[in-house]
Protein backbone atom coordinates (compact mmCIF):
# COMPACT_ATOMS: atom_id res chain seq x y z
CA UNK A 1 0.00 0.00 0.00
CA UNK A 2 2.86 2.34 0.84
CA UNK A 3 4.41 1.74 -2.60
CA UNK A 4 1.13 2.59 -4.32
CA UNK A 5 0.90 5.87 -2.37
CA UNK A 6 4.49 6.72 -3.32
CA UNK A 7 3.78 5.92 -6.99
CA UNK A 8 0.62 8.04 -7.00
CA UNK A 9 2.51 10.89 -5.31
CA UNK A 10 5.27 10.72 -7.93
CA UNK A 11 2.68 10.72 -10.74
CA UNK A 12 0.99 13.75 -9.20
CA UNK A 13 4.31 15.60 -8.98
CA UNK A 14 5.14 14.73 -12.58
CA UNK A 15 1.72 15.90 -13.73
CA UNK A 16 2.11 19.29 -12.01
CA UNK A 17 5.44 20.12 -13.66
CA UNK A 18 5.75 22.66 -16.45
CA UNK A 19 5.35 20.10 -19.23
CA UNK A 20 1.73 19.66 -18.11
CA UNK A 21 0.31 18.66 -21.48
CA UNK A 22 3.13 16.15 -22.00
CA UNK A 23 1.81 13.92 -19.22
CA UNK A 24 -1.60 13.32 -17.71
CA UNK A 25 -2.81 10.91 -15.04
CA UNK A 26 -6.54 10.13 -14.80
CA UNK A 27 -8.27 8.35 -11.94
CA UNK A 28 -12.04 8.00 -12.26
CA UNK A 29 -12.16 11.08 -14.54
CA UNK A 30 -10.03 13.23 -12.22
CA UNK A 31 -7.31 14.69 -14.44
CA UNK A 32 -3.88 15.57 -13.09
CA UNK A 33 -3.19 18.11 -14.54
CA UNK A 34 -6.50 19.31 -15.94
CA UNK A 35 -6.16 19.66 -19.68
CA UNK A 36 -8.19 18.78 -22.75
CA UNK A 37 -5.01 18.32 -24.83
CA UNK A 38 -2.28 15.79 -24.06
CA UNK A 39 0.74 15.31 -26.30
CA UNK A 40 2.96 12.65 -24.79
CA UNK A 41 1.78 10.11 -22.21
CA UNK A 42 -1.65 9.64 -20.67
CA UNK A 43 -2.16 7.08 -17.89
CA UNK A 44 -5.70 6.06 -16.96
CA UNK A 45 -6.84 4.11 -13.93
CA UNK A 46 -10.51 3.01 -13.96
CA UNK A 47 -11.67 5.87 -16.25
CA UNK A 48 -10.11 8.81 -18.01
CA UNK A 49 -11.46 11.26 -20.58
CA UNK A 50 -9.43 13.86 -22.47
CA UNK A 51 -10.59 15.56 -25.69
CA UNK A 52 -7.38 15.36 -27.75
CA UNK A 53 -4.57 12.88 -27.17
CA UNK A 54 -1.45 12.26 -29.23
CA UNK A 55 1.28 9.88 -28.14
CA UNK A 56 0.95 6.90 -25.81
CA UNK A 57 -2.30 6.14 -24.00
CA UNK A 58 -2.02 3.49 -21.26
CA UNK A 59 -5.28 2.18 -19.77
CA UNK A 60 -4.83 -0.07 -16.75
CA UNK A 61 -8.14 -1.56 -15.60
CA UNK A 62 -9.62 1.48 -17.33
CA UNK A 63 -11.75 2.88 -20.07
CA UNK A 64 -9.65 5.55 -21.77
CA UNK A 65 -11.84 7.93 -23.75
CA UNK A 66 -10.92 10.73 -26.15
CA UNK A 67 -12.54 12.60 -29.01
CA UNK A 68 -9.45 12.66 -31.25
CA UNK A 69 -6.48 10.34 -30.90
CA UNK A 70 -3.14 9.88 -32.70
CA UNK A 71 -0.59 7.32 -31.51
CA UNK A 72 -0.69 4.05 -29.59
CA UNK A 73 -3.45 2.96 -27.22
CA UNK A 74 -2.64 0.14 -24.80
CA UNK A 75 -5.68 -1.10 -22.90
CA UNK A 76 -4.33 -3.80 -20.60
CA UNK A 77 -7.37 -5.15 -18.80
CA UNK A 78 -9.09 -2.12 -20.25
CA UNK A 79 -10.83 -0.54 -23.19
CA UNK A 80 -10.14 2.24 -25.67
CA UNK A 81 -12.87 4.62 -26.81
CA UNK A 82 -12.48 7.30 -29.51
CA UNK A 83 -15.50 9.44 -30.39
CA UNK A 84 -14.40 11.27 -33.57
CA UNK A 85 -11.07 10.45 -35.25
CA UNK A 86 -8.31 7.91 -34.66
CA UNK A 87 -4.93 7.37 -36.31
CA UNK A 88 -2.52 4.72 -35.03
CA UNK A 89 -2.60 1.41 -33.18
CA UNK A 90 -5.38 0.55 -30.73
CA UNK A 91 -4.74 -2.51 -28.56
CA UNK A 92 -7.20 -3.42 -25.81
CA UNK A 93 -9.73 -5.95 -24.70
CA UNK A 94 -12.33 -3.70 -26.32
CA UNK A 95 -11.80 -0.96 -28.91
CA UNK A 96 -14.81 1.32 -29.48
CA UNK A 97 -14.11 3.77 -32.28
CA UNK A 98 -16.70 6.10 -33.78
CA UNK A 99 -15.97 8.33 -36.74
CA UNK A 100 -12.95 7.70 -38.95
CA UNK A 101 -10.22 5.27 -37.86
CA UNK A 102 -6.97 4.85 -39.76
CA UNK A 103 -4.52 2.16 -38.70
CA UNK A 104 -4.89 -1.05 -36.68
CA UNK A 105 -7.49 -2.05 -34.09
CA UNK A 106 -6.36 -5.17 -32.26
CA UNK A 107 -8.58 -6.47 -29.47
CA UNK A 108 -10.93 -9.13 -28.28
CA UNK A 109 -13.85 -7.00 -29.50
CA UNK A 110 -13.51 -4.17 -32.02
CA UNK A 111 -16.53 -1.92 -32.60
CA UNK A 112 -16.00 0.80 -35.18
CA UNK A 113 -17.66 3.05 -37.69
CA UNK A 114 -15.25 3.48 -40.62
CA UNK A 115 -11.84 1.78 -40.62
CA UNK A 116 -9.17 2.41 -43.20
CA UNK A 117 -6.83 -0.34 -42.10
CA UNK A 118 -7.01 -3.60 -40.16
CA UNK A 119 -9.40 -4.83 -37.49
CA UNK A 120 -8.05 -7.96 -35.83
CA UNK A 121 -10.04 -9.53 -33.01
CA UNK A 122 -12.38 -12.31 -32.00
CA UNK A 123 -15.37 -10.11 -32.95
CA UNK A 124 -15.13 -7.17 -35.36
CA UNK A 125 -18.22 -5.03 -35.88
CA UNK A 126 -18.22 -2.00 -38.17
CA UNK A 127 -21.34 0.13 -38.69
CA UNK A 128 -19.67 1.66 -41.76
CA UNK A 129 -16.89 0.56 -44.11
CA UNK A 130 -13.85 -1.48 -43.12
CA UNK A 131 -10.86 -2.37 -45.22
CA UNK A 132 -9.64 -5.64 -43.64
CA UNK A 133 -11.38 -7.68 -40.91
CA UNK A 134 -9.71 -10.77 -39.44
CA UNK A 135 -11.48 -12.57 -36.62
CA UNK A 136 -13.89 -15.31 -35.64
CA UNK A 137 -16.93 -13.14 -36.45
CA UNK A 138 -16.75 -10.13 -38.80
CA UNK A 139 -19.79 -7.90 -39.38
CA UNK A 140 -19.73 -4.67 -41.40
CA UNK A 141 -21.85 -2.42 -43.56
CA UNK A 142 -19.20 -2.58 -46.28
CA UNK A 143 -15.85 -4.38 -46.53
CA UNK A 144 -12.99 -5.12 -48.90
CA UNK A 145 -11.61 -8.26 -47.20
CA UNK A 146 -12.98 -10.44 -44.41
CA UNK A 147 -11.48 -13.65 -43.03
CA UNK A 148 -13.12 -15.57 -40.19
CA UNK A 149 -15.55 -18.32 -39.30
CA UNK A 150 -18.55 -16.07 -40.00
CA UNK A 151 -18.32 -13.02 -42.28
CA UNK A 152 -21.24 -10.68 -42.95
CA UNK A 153 -21.39 -7.48 -44.99
CA UNK A 154 -23.93 -5.55 -47.00
CA UNK A 155 -21.46 -4.31 -49.63
CA UNK A 156 -18.53 -6.60 -50.49
CA UNK A 157 -15.95 -4.97 -52.78
CA UNK A 158 -13.40 -7.76 -52.52
CA UNK A 159 -13.18 -11.22 -50.94
CA UNK A 160 -14.58 -13.12 -47.96
CA UNK A 161 -12.84 -16.26 -46.67
CA UNK A 162 -14.58 -18.32 -44.00
CA UNK A 163 -16.95 -21.10 -43.06
CA UNK A 164 -20.02 -18.89 -43.65
CA UNK A 165 -19.82 -15.81 -45.89
CA UNK A 166 -22.79 -13.51 -46.34
CA UNK A 167 -22.81 -10.49 -48.65
CA UNK A 168 -25.72 -8.87 -50.50
CA UNK A 169 -23.34 -7.89 -53.30
CA UNK A 170 -21.44 -11.20 -53.25
CA UNK A 171 -21.31 -13.75 -56.04
CA UNK A 172 -23.86 -15.61 -53.90
CA UNK A 173 -25.70 -13.98 -50.97
CA UNK A 174 -24.55 -16.87 -48.73
CA UNK A 175 -21.52 -18.86 -49.73
CA UNK A 176 -19.30 -21.31 -47.82
CA UNK A 177 -15.51 -20.98 -47.82
CA UNK A 178 -15.09 -18.10 -50.31
CA UNK A 179 -17.23 -15.29 -51.66
CA UNK A 180 -16.25 -12.48 -53.99
CA UNK A 181 -17.82 -9.26 -55.23
CA UNK A 182 -20.59 -10.39 -57.60
CA UNK A 183 -20.32 -7.19 -59.61
CA UNK A 184 -17.03 -8.47 -61.04
CA UNK A 185 -18.98 -10.88 -63.25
Amino acid sequence: MKRIKILLGMLFLLSSMSFATGFQFNVIDNQMPKSEDVSGLRLNLLYGKTANVSGLDFNLFALGESDNFEGVQLGFFGANKVNKSFTGLGMGFVNMHKGQSTGVLWGLINMSENVNGLQWGAVNISSGRSTVDIGLVNISQGSTFQMGLVNMTEDLTGVQLGLINMAKTGFLPICPFINIDGRLF
